[in-house]
C-alpha cells in the first residue's frame, strides 16, 4: 500500500516537473517570437516563468532526494571506509531531513503571513500565497524523502544515497 502511494507521488513529481519545464519553455519562446515578429511582449510572461521556476525548484527537491541526484561531496566519501561512509550518510540524511522539515514549517508560516496580507501578483493578480505554497510542499516532500533515505540506511545493507539509489553494498568498492 505504501509503495503504491510512493509510486503515485514519484509519478506526480515527474509530471509536475516535466510539464512545468515544457510550459515555461513554450511561454518564454512564445514571448520572444511575439516580441520579435509583432513587436508586442506578453505581460504575464515574467510571472509565469517565475512561477514555473519555483515549482521546478521546490518539487525538484523531493525528486532529487528520491533519485539520489542531489549535490553531494562524493570526493570526501570516496576516501572513507564502508562503515564511515554508511555513518556519514546516516548523519547527512537525518540532519538534511530535519532541516527540510524545519524549512517546510517556516515557509508554511510565511505563506500564511502572505495570505493574511492579501498580496497578489502584479500582472495576473493571482494571490501570491499560491506561488509561495509550493515551497512548504517541496520542503516537506524533500524532508520525507531524506527521512526515508535515513531509514533505508538504518534497515538495509549498502549505502543509500536516495530512496531509489544505492551507492554500494558492504564488501564492494567504489
Amino acid at each position: 500500500m505504501l509503495q503504491r502511494v510512493d509510486d503515485f507521488f514519484a509519478m506526480l513529481e515527474r509530471v509536475i516537473i516535466s510539464y512545468s519545464i515544457i510550459l515555461m519553455t513554450l511561454i518564454l519562446i512564445g514571448n520572444v517570437v511575439s516580441r520579435s515578429i509583432f513587436n508586442e511582449s506578453w505581460t504575464f510572461t515574467e510571472e509565469t516563468g517565475e512561477f514555473f521556476v519555483v515549482v521546478i525548484t521546490f518539487i525538484g527537491i523531493s525528486y532529487a532526494a528520491r533519485k539520489g541526484r542531489h549535490l553531494s561531496m562524493t570526493a570526501i566519501l570516496e576516501l572513507l571506509s564502508f562503515r564511515a561512509k554508511k555513518n556519514m550518510m546516516l548523519v547527512i540524511s537525518f540532519f538534511t531531513s530535519l532541516l527540510l522539515l524545519y524549512l517546510a514549517y517556516l515557509s508554511a508560516r510565511y505563506m500564511l503571513t502572505v495570505e493574511n496580507l492579501q498580496r497578489v501578483t502584479p500582472a495576473l493578480r493571482i494571490p501570491l500565497y499560491i506561488l509561495i505554497g509550493v515551497m512548504p510542499i517541496g520542503f516537506l516532500a524533500g524532508g520525507i524523502q531524506y527521512l526515508r533515505t535515513f531509514l533505508r540506511n538504518v534497515k538495509r545493507k549498502g549505502i543509500h544515497e536516495g530512496t531509489e539509489k544505492v551507492m554500494e553494498k558492504e564488501g564492494e568498492t567504489s
